[in-house]
């Protein structure tokens, strides 16, 4: 009886290790940015800054029918590009140079600008 019980378990554990081993098997699941070629190409007169290595585009209907409030300023714009589409953290096409950006303290995906007069919202672009 007590042979018959050990083989049991013996085979229990190796079925185990063996039979629920999911090695070399992995699921991957990213959500990447999108760059400055691809949202221009599809909207070539989008507004739009990179801000830690994202996209943030305005005019986006949904976002600018928000009541969100800024929290504190994390940025500005450094540099104006508005001829290519290499761009980097702190570079706008549209927006002047010295803008500030601020996070909201409602959502972590939209950022606020005060250019001017203007307060625009702005989503951050990426692909999942």
């Amino acid at each position: 009886m007590f042979q018959k019980l050990f083989y049991t378990l013996v085979a229990l554990t190796l079925f185990t290790f063996i039979g629920c081993s999911n090695e070399g098997d992995t699921t991957k699941v990213s959500i990447d940015s999108i760059d400055a070629d691809e949202v221009l190409r599809l909207d070539p007169n989008a507004d739009i800054f990179q801000y830690e290595g994202v996209i943030y585009k305005s005019n986006v209907d949904w976002v600018d029918k928000l009541s969100l409030s800024k929290d504190v300023q994390i940025g500005e714009i450094k540099t104006k590009n508005d001829t290519n589409t290499d761009f980097y953290d702190g570079m706008s096409n549209k927006l002047p140079v010295g803008t500030k950006i601020f996070s909201a303290k409602e959502r972590g995906d939209i950022l606020i600008v005060e250019s001017g007069d203007s307060v625009l919202k702005y989503l951050a672009i990426v692909e999942g």
